[in-house]
């Protein structure tokens, strides 16, 4: 049965069903978008490298609102799971060059695409602690990333004042129809290259203890509004 279900959401009908359902639930929410413009100058009028970071949690509310930047032809790491096969496909739909691979599979091959995206596009989009967590935990993949071509990260964060969650590793993050949903681009953040090993874990729990910071203040804010 499980062989047949992957089968089916191979398939190109069944994604694009995905897909439009996503921009159509979307619009049963109402999306602030703060602290874009910043970064957005960088990008186009400075020539900045830009890698916009999130937790995995977080992501859906994002999807369609980012279809703005497909003319930028943005680059994406999508793991090789199962679960990220469907998931390139409503990526690659939505405007995005997907990198298949992740910290567990296929890790150096995506690392190098995503440098060679990077290098010829100048925008991509990380997810920080996936696949599988735990969540907020910063995978080493972001900093070296960031480390390549003076590339500058770009944290955002979404949340939502009615919202569901799933039980899973990063209580996956639903908003309700109807809900305000915040997403709020953070500052700019410069890593530069590392000579020992101590200096690049500084780094990665950095990004790490700000990202929780922002997150949580987020998340504090939205629960207020109720």
């Amino acid at each position: 049965m499980s062989l047949r279900i992957n089968k089916f959401f191979a398939s190109k009908f069944p994604q694009w069903v995905l897909y439009k359902s996503i921009r159509l639930y979307s619009l049963t929410f109402r999306l602030e978008v703060q602290n874009e413009a910043a970064w957005l100058d960088a990008y186009l009028n400075d020539n900045k490298r830009i890698i916009l970071c999130t937790h995995h949690q977080q992501f859906f509310a994002a999807i369609r609102y980012f279809q703005k930047y497909k003319a930028y032809k943005p680059g994406l790491m999508i793991s090789q799971s199962k679960d990220g096969e469907l998931i390139s496909a409503v990526a690659n739909r939505s405007g995005w060059t997907t990198v298949r691979g992740s910290s567990t599979r296929g890790g150096v091959e995506a690392l190098k695409g995503m440098i060679d995206h990077l290098t010829e596009h100048r925008l991509a989009a990380h997810i920080i602690d996936g696949p599988r967590g735990p969540f907020g935990v910063v995978k080493p993949g972001a900093i070296r990333l960031a480390h390549e071509g003076e590339t500058v990260i770009i944290p955002f964060y979404i949340h939502a004042n009615h919202a569901w969650y799933a039980r899973s590793w990063d209580r996956f993050l639903l908003p309700k129809p109807g809900s305000k949903v915040i997403l709020r681009f953070g500052d700019e953040m410069n890593f530069p290259k590392t000579e020992t090993s101590e200096a690049f874990e500084e780094q990665r729990s950095n990004l790490e203890r700000v990202m929780g910071e922002k997150n949580r203040e987020l998340q504090e804010e939205c629960a207020q509004a109720v």
